[in-house]
């Protein structure tokens, strides 16, 4: 019974992630465009793989960055610079994996648009 909590716990924290952070709605927006991009080009499930690899990491470390900007805020409410640079590198990471992301798209997308539609 305890697992299923804990699974409740988790949902409620995507639940959170997803209702409170503006650039987790462009992350998961992007997402659902990729997966509707696979369908319709019936992209391998290799490139299946990379698709689902990418989204994860980039959800994952958002789910982290959320958590640490939240901990952060409770540990120090007032303006300090080394929160900030703590913050900073956090989303840098989040950055760094979307970049990541968007150029496995890139090579999985654009010779198949290149191939249907030039």
């Amino acid at each position: 019974m305890k697992r299923l909590y804990s699974l409740k716990y988790a949902y409620q924290g995507i639940h959170s992630m997803v209702s409170e952070e503006p650039n987790a709605k462009i992350h998961l927006a992007a997402a659902i465009l990729v997966v509707i991009a696979g369908l319709c080009f019936d992209i391998s499930t290799t490139e299946w793989l990379f698709v689902v690899l990418s989204i994860g990491w980039v959800i994952s470390l958002e789910l982290l960055n959320t958590a640490l900007e939240q901990m952060a805020d409770f540990v120090h409410t007032e303006k300090n610079e080394y929160i900030k640079k703590i913050k900073d590198l956090a989303a840098g990471a989040v950055l760094v994996s979307a970049i990541c992301a968007f150029i496995v798209a890139l090579i999985i997308f654009v010779p198949k648009i290149i191939n249907n539609y030039i």
